[in-house]
């Protein structure tokens, strides 16, 4: 059994920056690839970004391209997503989740993806 645990959210201003982070344990989440979702209040959680296993292949949803970078340590069994230029619209809570070791290449559906997170606020101030 997989568990994750995501740190750094916050309340930032708009234009401003976060790092979250995503500690995995208890498995070997370190050979799948490692995808962040979002929900924000009354919507469906979202894909964000996936990073594959060994870091060297990315995808990020149009809304966060350019802005978002989501890198790993497999030596420290973390995944971070650096959040820059920060817009309102990216309030939610934050999710990171490990993809099931059945799917092929770079999920971005909820189905996806077998462990999640409890997730991260983060707050974005106009």
């Amino acid at each position: 059994q997989v568990r994750l645990v995501e740190s750094g959210g916050g309340l930032v201003q708009a234009g401003g920056s976060l790092r979250l982070s995503c500690v995995a344990s208890g498995g070997t989440a370190n050979m799948y690839a490692m995808g962040w979702f979002r929900q924000a209040p009354g919507k469906e959680r979202e894909f964000v970004a996936v990073i594959s296993w060994s870091g060297g292949s990315t995808h990020y949803a149009d809304s966060v391209k350019g802005r978002f970078t989501a890198s790993r340590d497999n030596a420290k069994n973390t995944v971070y997503l650096q959040m820059n230029s920060l817009k309102p619209e990216d309030t939610a809570v934050y999710y990171c989740a490990t993809q099931r070791n059945d799917i092929y290449g770079l999920g971005t559906r909820l189905y996806e993806y077998a462990y999640w997170g409890q997730g991260t606020q983060v707050t974005v101030s106009s």
